[in-house]
């Protein structure tokens, strides 16, 4: 007998597989992985943070400075300071819900599946597109609040700080909304055009341009009713104190009641964390 064959036979390769992790480590790394694919994503586009910035700089300094001389009379300060809260809200809800937009490409280039079928919550993904949502409207919004002393507004720290905090709940709320209606458009197209239809109006209903008091019936009760209204009003209640014109801020009111700045703030919380919910059900079901 050889001695290969005393010697004992060859075990047979033990195959390792790794179970996935599903823990809350691996659904906040899977949020941090979205958020920053998302955050590569506008870094990469430089073209799209400059174009965000036309539509802000026309309505300050052409809107604004042509429109300044008619209307310091009527607000107490020039119109490019009691606009400005409008200029910084559009830049933040254009972006946050734009962002959104990268749910319906993905789709159709089959990567959305590629997440979705990921070891990790579907929750999560949403909640990394949010995140990223939120990030691009807050850094656009954030270059027009570099131009706060151009329109006569001080470059204050405790007010800088309190716009990009009411900044950050605008843009979570309405990065909610644009990844609510990515979960269920097919096209890009369709996408723009919808987001489009209700984002308009709820801008010029908002009191970006104009002052929500001695408004027409109908028109008063149509601002009380559109979100975005409790989410400019604190910015511009900030604004306008930080250069003594109280005044011409007077406030959201239902009835008689003037609404607190912690309840807009509030009011805007739950809008966005409504519609992060109906998201993550809205992709579950996809």
């Amino acid at each position: 007998m050889s001695a290969v064959g005393l010697l004992p036979a060859a075990a047979p390769p033990v195959a390792f597989t790794r179970r996935p992790v599903t823990g809350p480590r691996a659904q906040l790394r899977a949020v941090c992985v979205v958020w920053h694919r998302d955050l590569l994503r506008l870094l990469a586009e430089p073209v799209r943070v400059v174009t965000a910035l036309l539509q802000p700089m026309l309505f300050l300094f052409a809107l604004g400075g042509g429109l300044g001389s008619l209307t310091r009379s009527a607000y107490g300060v020039p119109y490019q300071t009691f606009v400005y809260a409008g200029a910084l809200a559009m830049p933040v809800v254009f972006a946050s819900i734009g962002a959104a937009s990268s749910i319906v490409w993905d789709r159709e280039f089959g990567f959305l599946r590629e997440m979705l079928v990921a070891p990790v919550s579907r929750t999560a993904v949403v909640a990394g597109k949010c995140l990223g949502g939120m990030t691009t409207g807050l850094f656009q919004g954030t270059l027009v609040l570099a131009l706060a002393g151009a329109v006569g507004v001080p470059y204050d720290l405790p007010l800088m700080l309190t716009l990009l905090a009411y900044m950050a709940l605008l843009a979570f709320a309405f990065s909610c909304f644009g990844v609510l209606v990515a979960a269920r458009m097919r096209s890009v197209q369709s996408f723009m055009a919808l987001t489009q239809m209700v984002v308009q109006p709820l801008f010029f209903l908002s009191g970006a341009l104009f002052p929500l008091s001695r408004l027409p019936g109908w028109l008063a009760v149509a601002t009380r009713f559109d979100p975005l209204t409790y989410a400019v009003d604190p910015i511009r209640r900030a604004v306008l104190g930080a250069v003594g014109a109280t005044a011409a801020a007077p406030g959201v009111t239902w009835g008689g009641y003037t609404v607190p700045v912690w309840l807009e703030l509030l009011l805007v919380l739950a809008s966005g964390a409504g519609m992060l919910w109906v998201a993550s059900r809205a992709f579950r079901r996809g």
